[in-house]
C-alpha cells in the first residue's frame, strides 16, 4: 500500500468514527476476526427472514401498511409474514343465516392476500379469532376486540375451515399453498387469548389440523403458538398420542423474566440480565422436539422481540440492533424460522398510538422511519449467500458470487441496570455507549484487485432515529419538517466509502474502535 493510499484510508476511516491505529507501534486487538477467503463454512443459514410478524389482519388493508410492507421486503427481504385476527368480525368471514346456516365471505382476505403475492410474499396463516356469530362467549381481548373464546360448535368450525383452505386452494393453486404454514390460534395458554383449558385448545387444534388435512394432506399445519414457550411437550405428546396432524411446533419467547401481554406498558418491564435469553430457550424447544415421538418437526418462533409490550422504548433503542443480531446468531440453525415481532407501528392492539416514538415493536414506526432494528435485518439482508469460516461469536463475513464479501460485526452488552428501573424509564432517555473494543478485521486468500469498500453502521447516534426525536423535544406530533430532518440524519447511508487495491498477497485488514452495541457492515465490491 502506497504511502498516498494510506493516508486516504486513515481519512475515510476518520470521517466514518471508525479510526484505524497509527502505523507506529500499534497496540495489539482485543478482538480479532479472521476469514480466509478460501475456507467456506457452507450456505448462509437465512432462517432470520424468513417470516416477520404484523398487528392483524384488518390493518393489512391500509395502504401505508402495504407501503411499509413493501420497503421491508425489498430492503430485508422477509419471505413470509404471520398476523392475528384474520377471522375477526372487522375482516367479515362469517355469518349465520336466520335458520342457523353458515355463510362465507373472503372477500377481504381475498384483498389482503392478493396484495402478498403481488409483492412476491406469502402468508404464514394465523387462523384466529373466532367470528362473534360462531364464538362460544362474549370475551375479546385488544381494542380492536378479537373474540378469544373457543366455537361453540366445533363441528361448524371445521367445516368452515375446511371451506377457507378449499378456497386458497382454488384461489391460489394448490402448489403454492403447500408452501404456506397454517398455525392454529394464538397463544392459547393465556386467558386473554383464549377462554377455555389446555384439553380444551388440542381438541380445537385436532379438529382443525384434520380439516386442512382434508383439503391436502401435503398442506402444512402447526401449533400451538404458545406464549413462553410452554405445553410443548404436552402438545407434542396429545399429538402422538391422537394421530393428530402436526408438521411444526410454534411458540413465542420475549426477553424478560416475567410476564406475557401488557399492550399498554402500564406494568413496566425489565430486560432480562441472562446472556442467553431467547436464543437459550430456541435451543431447549429443539431438544424437546428432538427428544419427542416426532423428532423431526419444523421449530418455528412465531413472535420474539426484547419486550412483549408495545409500550417498551427498548424496542426504539439503538440497544435493539444488536441485541437482534445476538440473538440470531446464537440460535444457529435450532429454528427453521424467528419471526420478529412486528415490521411496523402501525399497530393496534392498544387502538390508535398517539405519539411517533411510544416503545411500538415495529422496525418502521408509523411515519415510515427507520428505526436502529430495521437496519439490523437490512443488513443481515445484504449478506452474500455463501458464509465463510469464523470463531468469532459476533460476526458473520460471506461472500457473493460476483466475488464481493461482507462482514457484519458487532458488540451485544447488556447495559440495562436490573430490576430496580424499569425499561419505560431507562431506554425513555439519551443513553451514550462506552468504548468496547479494538477490532481487526483480517481477510485472507481475497482475489487480488480494485474493491469498492462501503461501511454502514448503526449505535448510539448513528442511524438512531430516537436520539433525533429526543434533541428535537420529543414532540407529541412531528411536522413534516421533522420528519423529514430524522430521515434525514438516520437514512442508513455508508458511513464511509473508498476503494481498495487487494494485492498478490491477498490480504485485506482493518482497524477499529467498536463501542458498545455498534453494529458495523463492511461491503467489499469488487470492480
Amino acid at each position: 500500500m502506497n504511502t498516498r493510499f494510506a493516508l486516504l484510508v486513515c481519512l475515510t476511516f476518520l470521517l466514518a468514527g471508525i479510526c484505524p491505529a497509527a502505523n507506529t507501534n500499534p497496540p495489539v486487538a482485543d478482538r480479532v476476526i479472521s476469514a480466509d477467503f478460501r475456507q467456506v463454512q457452507g450456505p448462509l443459514n437465512t432462517m432470520f427472514k424468513k417470516c416477520v410478524g404484523a398487528g392483524r389482519a384488518n390493518e393489512g388493508l391500509r395502504a401505508d401498511w402495504q407501503r411499509q410492507l413493501t420497503y421491508a421486503h425489498r430492503e430485508c427481504g422477509f419471505e413470509y409474514i404471520r398476523m392475528h385476527g384474520l377471522f375477526c368480525d372487522d375482516m367479515g368471514v362469517y355469518r349465520e343465516s336466520k335458520d342457523g346456516q353458515p355463510e362465507y365471505n373472503w372477500q377481504y382476505i381475498d384483498e389482503l392476500y392478493d396484495f402478498l403475492q403481488s409483492i412476491g410474499m406469502k402468508p404464514f396463516v394465523e387462523l384466529s379469532f373466532t367470528p362473534s356469530a360462531m364464538a362460544s362467549g362474549s370475551e375479546t381481548v385488544f381494542w380492536w376486540r378479537g373474540n378469544s373464546t373457543k366455537p361453540k360448535d366445533f363441528k361448524k368450525w371445521g367445516d368452515f375451515i375446511r371451506a377457507f383452505v378449499t378456497h386458497l386452494r382454488e384461489r391460489y393453486g394448490d402448489a403454492e399453498v403447500r408452501s404456506w404454514y397454517f398455525e392454529v390460534w394464538n397463544e392459547p395458554n393465556a386467558q386473554y387469548f383464549f377462554h377455555g383449558t389446555q384439553q380444551d385448545y388440542f381438541d380445537l387444534y385436532a379438529v382443525t389440523a384434520r380439516a386442512i388435512k382434508d383439503v391436502s394432506p401435503a398442506y402444512k399445519v402447526g401449533g400451538p403458538a404458545t406464549a413462553g414457550c410452554l405445553w410443548v411437550v404436552e402438545f407434542l405428546r396429545f399429538c402422538a398420542t391422537n394421530h393428530a396432524p402436526v408438521d411444526f411446533i410454534s411458540t413465542h419467547d420475549y426477553c424478560v423474566d416475567s410476564g406475557y401481554l401488557d399492550e399498554n406498558g402500564n406494568a413496566g418491564t425489565v430486560f432480562s440480565q441472562n446472556p442467553k435469553g431467547i436464543y437459550g430457550n430456541v435451543i431447549r424447544v429443539r431438544k424437546q422436539i428432538r427428544d419427542s415421538a416426532l423428532p423431526n418437526l419444523e421449530l418455528h418462533f412465531t413472535e420474539w422481540s426484547a419486550s412483549y409490550t408495545p409500550s417498551d422504548p427498548i424496542h426504539d433503542s439503538y440497544h435493539s440492533a444488536a441485541f437482534i443480531l445476538d440473538k440470531i446468531k446464537n440460535a444457529g440453525a435450532a429454528a427453521d424460522s424467528m419471526s420478529y415481532w412486528v415490521f411496523t407501528d402501525i399497530f393496534e392492539e392498544a387502538g390508535p398510538r398517539w405519539t411517533p416514538f411510544h416503545g411500538g415493536f415495529g422496525l418502521i414506526n408509523y411515519e415510515d422511519i427507520n428505526k436502529p432494528a430495521f437496519y439490523a435485518y437490512q443488513f443481515l439482508n445484504r449478506l452474500g449467500p455463501t458464509e465463510l469460516k469464523n470463531s468469532d461469536p459476533a460476526s458473520w463475513i460471506c461472500t457473493d458470487k460476483s466475488g464481493g464479501i461482507q462482514a457484519l460485526v458487532w458488540d451485544f452488552t447488556i447495559t440495562h441496570p436490573g430490576t430496580n428501573v424499569i425499561n419505560q424509564v431507562f431506554y425513555k432517555r439519551d443513553l451514550p455507549s462506552l468504548p468496547k473494543n479494538k477490532v481487526t478485521l483480517d481477510l485472507t486468500n481475497v482475489p487480488e484487485g480494485e474493491y469498492a469498500l462501503e461501511i454502514y453502521k448503526v449505535g448510539y447516534r448513528v442511524n438512531d432515529a430516537y436520539a433525533t426525536y429526543l434533541d428535537q423535544g420529543s414532540p407529541a406530533q412531528l411536522t413534516r419538517a421533522q420528519v423529514a430532518k430524522i430521515k434525514s440524519k438516520n437514512s442508513g447511508a455508508p458511513i464511509a466509502s473508498s476503494t481498495v487495491k487487494v494485492g498478490r498477497d491477498g490480504k485485506v485488514q482493518r482497524r477499529f474502535d467498536l463501542r458498545e452495541n455498534d453494529v458495523c457492515l463492511f461491503v467489499l465490491k469488487k470492480l
